[in-house]
């Protein structure tokens, strides 16, 4: 079972991004979705989550108004788009999946499997 993180690059202040995270190995239908995101030299932070069918998700502040985390249906990779991109959104992100179907919430330890990270890179 493998989550893959893409879409990650450079951009300019103001830009815009989307992440994606596919799966291989298992379908994960029923699966509760999450992004975080570690600055360098900081701790990995939560940033967005969505319950197993898409009808309910929750941001950190930082990043609501922003960001939008989706899925098409349970079987579609699970999407971050980012708008209005700025240089403190610099960080590698990593997707994370749980099989607590309707959890949203932000606890590290709630998601069981993870995939390698992406890096955004925001310049001013």
């Amino acid at each position: 079972v493998q989550l893959q993180a893409s879409g990650g690059g450079l951009v300019q202040a103001g830009d815009s991004l989307r992440l994606s995270c596919a799966v291989s190995g298992r379908t994960f239908s029923w699966y509760a979705w999450a992004w975080f995101r570690q600055a360098l030299g900081k701790e990995r932070e939560f940033a967005a989550a969505i319950n197993w069918s898409g009808d309910s998700t929750h941001y950190a502040d930082s990043v609501k108004g922003r960001f939008t985390i989706s899925r098409e249906n349970a079987e579609s990779p699970v999407y971050l788009q980012m708008d209005r991109l700025k240089p403190e959104d610099t960080a590698v992100y990593f997707c994370a999946a749980t099989l607590s179907s309707d959890y949203v919430g932000g606890q590290e330890k709630e998601y069981e499997y993870w995939g390698q990270g992406t890096q955004v890179t925001v310049s001013s």
